[in-house]
Parts: structure tokens; sequence; C-alpha cells
């Protein structure tokens, strides 16, 4: 089963030039909406294996990323393709709206 992959501020930039959509999870350890998105975006990295890529951000740690995108709630959830951000979820929702903000990338 796949995984989602740790992103920090030192990888970030080299992770969104994939080709592939990608799905950033915004996060702390001490949010409780947090660990309810959590399990949901592992469940993605499986499904969409090979297909789009799942990461997890973790705002205490790396600050520098979450300024410059203007984190100031989490979760936040972006969608990036080819660089830029083309979606963005902000707060806990299920898998069916974060899927549907995927599979509109993968079209």
């Amino acid at each position: 089963m796949a995984k989602a992959i740790e992103i920090t501020d030192a990888n970030f930039d080299e992770v969104i030039k994939s080709e592939q959509p990608i799905l950033v999870d915004f996060w702390a350890e001490w949010c409780g909406p947090c660990k309810m998105v959590g399990p949901v975006v592992e469940e993605l990295a499986s499904d969409y294996e090979g297909k789009a890529i799942i990461g997890k951000l973790d705002v205490d740690s790396n600050p520098n990323t979450s300024m410059r995108f203007g984190i100031r709630s989490i979760p936040t959830l972006l969608v990036f393709k080819n660089g830029q951000v083309v979606d963005k979820q902000v707060g806990a929702v299920g898998k069916n709206v974060l899927s549907q903000k995927i599979d509109a990338q993968l079209a």
C-alpha cells in the first residue's frame, strides 16, 4: 500500500515539479481536524498510486512553505499541477471531495 510522502521546506520545490497532480495536506500534530483528514490522505495515496502524488507537510516543522502559501488554518489541502496551485480545500472534508479535486486534474 502506498503511503503519503513527507513534504518539507527542503524538498517542496522538487516535489511540485512533477507532471502528475499533487495533493499536499498542510497539517500539525496538535490539530484535531487534521487527525480526521490524515487517514483519508493515506487512503488517497494508495488509490492514486502511479497517477498522482499525495503528500503531507507538517506546518510546525516547515514554516517557510506554509507562509509562502498563506496557510492560516489547518488542515488546508492544496492541489498542484505543473507547479501551480489549481485547487484548495480548507477544513476537514470527506474522501469523495478530495477525490473529485484530484480527478479534475487527471482529466
